[in-house]
């Protein structure tokens, strides 16, 4: 197969300076592109502020020969969206792809968590996705399209513990995507989402320990096998000019890529349901095994 380059393109990566972001955007350099390095270098529950991360991804890009610029917004701030897509059309002239990559993380049981703790996960994960996209959505509409590529998470579908305000925020970037994906087609624009499994900050053996509580090194060998360079192809590919994908969900890590949907069976039916008949029928409702799938995603 031929290989897929970004030759001539230009894409806009959030939360580029460490892990999985940090490889997408030399992966995506490697490949020819032009990259923008957004990252603000906050610590893993949002506090502080560092331009180091950014700027050592670049000038590790710029080593390698590619081009690349910094950005330390937020994407928490509209300013902040806007400022990273005007940095890619100051410096490249052009912007063909984002990668939503930024997030933050703070584990903890539901009843300890306080109302800002859910704020700062929805300001971050949500809100900093529809900000970003929003800001290349203009340009994208203008110039016949583009590609958005949002980071999701299983911490969404109820397979991690402590992930009420993590997951919750990732629910919402879930329901943004396919949404997106359903208004982009006419104008050129695809939306996809990305689950990553990979070792980072967030998912260290201390992390991992606090969430399972279980000794850090029960995680030592998980964290091994899933460093963020084979996360890296699956986003990168859905960024890309050829991926006829839209509306389309991939786990990816450790090696591995695979696809999560909606689904829907065909249920019961009545003129005159009533409880006694959802009560009766439950196993019919709950079999998925004809189940099909729905949405902008379906085929």
């Amino acid at each position: 197969m031929t290989e897929l380059r970004f030759d001539g393109k230009v894409v806009l990566v959030t939360g580029a300076g460490r892990g999985a972001g940090r490889t997408h955007a030399l992966l995506l350099a490697s490949r020819g592109a032009k990259v923008v390095v957004a990252d603000p270098g906050v610590a893993m529950d949002g506090s502080g502020h560092s331009n180091g991360p950014a700027d050592e991804v670049v000038n590790e890009i710029k080593a390698a020969g590619g081009e690349a610029v910094a950005s330390y917004e937020s994407v928490s701030e509209e300013k902040g969206a806007a400022a990273m897509v005007e940095a890619a059309l100051d410096s490249f002239g052009r912007l063909d792809a984002v990668i939503n990559n930024a997030g933050i993380a703070a584990p903890e049981l539901f009843e300890d968590h306080v109302a800002g703790d859910f704020r700062r996960m929805l300001d971050v994960h949500y809100l900093g996705t529809v900000f970003v996209s929003q800001a290349a959505w203009g340009y994208f509409v203008k110039n016949g399209g583009g590609r958005i590529v949002n980071t999701l998470s299983e911490g969404a579908m109820g397979m991690l513990n402590m992930q009420t305000a993590y997951g919750g925020a990732k629910g919402g970037v879930i329901g943004l995507t396919l949404a997106l994906a359903a208004e982009g087609p006419k104008y050129g624009i695809s939306a996809n989402g990305i689950a990553p499994r990979v070792s980072s900050r967030m998912s260290s053996p201390e992390v991992l320990s606090h969430v399972n509580q279980r000794p850090a090194e029960n995680f030592v060998r998980v964290s091994q096998m899933f460093p963020p360079e084979l996360c890296s192809p699956a986003a990168v590919y859905l960024a890309h000019e050829s991926c006829p994908l839209n509306g389309k969900m991939l786990v990816s890590g450790g090696g591995q890529v695979m696809r999560v949907a909606f689904m829907q069976n065909a249920g019961i039916s009545s003129d005159n349901l009533t409880i006694e008949d959802i009560a009766g029928n439950l196993d019919t409702i709950m079999d998925m095994s004809a189940a099909v799938h729905v949405g902008v995603g379906a085929s």
